[in-house]
């Protein structure tokens, strides 16, 4: 009798791992690995310099916004800080200026020091501001029409009369009479005298005076420009003579500051005293124009002057 063999396993059956095990992988496939929790994000600050607060009415203003408006507030109409070239840009017709005796430097004559030499300070103002003094001239044109242009910047040393000061702008208003061309300054300066320098620096005041004496008697036109602040030896000086005193608005003007007055007469001071508000009202300026209408005020004063 013939004895039957049982079927061998294939090798498919023989590898085959058992169905329990099959399940097992299957299931450990399946589930997702376990994810470890996400790291928590920086915040991320504002951008420095992105926003400025208003001098004015304490809103906090987007610079950007302030700067296409030529450096005013949006929200109260005050008029910050410009440098001499941001004024020079917005004062004169584009690719028109020429600067003069841009070549002076100034000098210690006295040896002075206070907290650190003279010497020393002016030559970090000029690495800070990228101007050799406070105050720059040259000529350029207002809507097609030459003038003579200075411009004082309180970011040097305060915007004070030096001798470089005095001498580039007693240069200005020299040729200026030369030229028979209406001379315009711009002062932006509340240091005043120089005290670095001196009597050096306080014959400055008389010097650039009787320039401007000598082109008023020559016939020519001076239009001063007083912007915040403008204060001692300047405003005692130039700033106060022109044939024409614009001012920007709620600029401050005068010689001594209103906490020294009210602190030497004890005397309660008017309301917005030494503003250039409480100026117009008390005739000693002739007009207070924005900055976006300062071209057209000038343009306008020389065609109705003859200058």
């Amino acid at each position: 009798m013939e004895r039957r063999r049982s079927p061998r396993p294939s090798s498919e059956t023989a590898t085959s791992p058992p169905a329990a095990a099959v399940e097992a992988d299957a299931g450990a496939v399946a589930t997702p690995a376990a994810k470890a929790p996400p790291a928590p994000r920086t915040k991320r600050g504002v951008p420095e310099g992105l926003w400025q607060k208003c001098e004015g009415c304490g809103a906090t203003i987007y610079r950007k916004e302030a700067e296409e408006m030529q450096n005013v507030c949006p929200q109260c109409g005050f008029h910050w800080y410009m440098s001499a070239a941001q004024r020079i840009a917005q004062l004169l017709d584009d690719g028109t200026f020429e600067e003069w005796d841009a070549n002076l430097r100034p000098t210690d004559p006295l040896g002075f020091r206070d907290k650190k030499a003279y010497a020393e300070r002016i030559v970090a103002e000029q690495k800070r501001t990228g101007m050799p003094d406070a105050v720059v001239t040259g000529t350029g044109m207002i809507r097609a029409r030459r003038v003579a242009c200075g411009v004082t910047d309180s970011s040097f040393i305060m915007g004070s009369m030096g001798s470089v000061v005095g001498e580039r702008l007693a240069r200005l208003v020299e040729r200026a009479t030369a030229g028979k061309l209406p001379l315009i300054i711009i002062s932006a300066s509340g240091g005043g005298a120089r005290m670095h320098e001196g009597i050096l620096s306080l014959m400055q005041m008389a010097k650039v005076s009787a320039a401007l004496a000598r082109h008023s008697q020559a016939g020519g036109l001076f239009i001063s420009v007083l912007t915040n602040p403008t204060m001692g030896g300047v405003a005692a000086s130039f700033a106060s003579l022109g044939d024409l005193c614009f001012a920007e608005p709620r600029a401050l003007i005068g010689f001594a500051g209103p906490r020294t007055i009210k602190a030497t007469i004890r005397v309660e001071l008017p309301k917005g005293f030494q503003t250039s508000e409480f100026l117009l009202e008390h005739g000693f300026i002739d007009r207070i124009v924005t900055r976006k209408d300062l071209k057209s005020e000038i343009a306008r004063a020389i065609d109705y002057c003859g200058g």
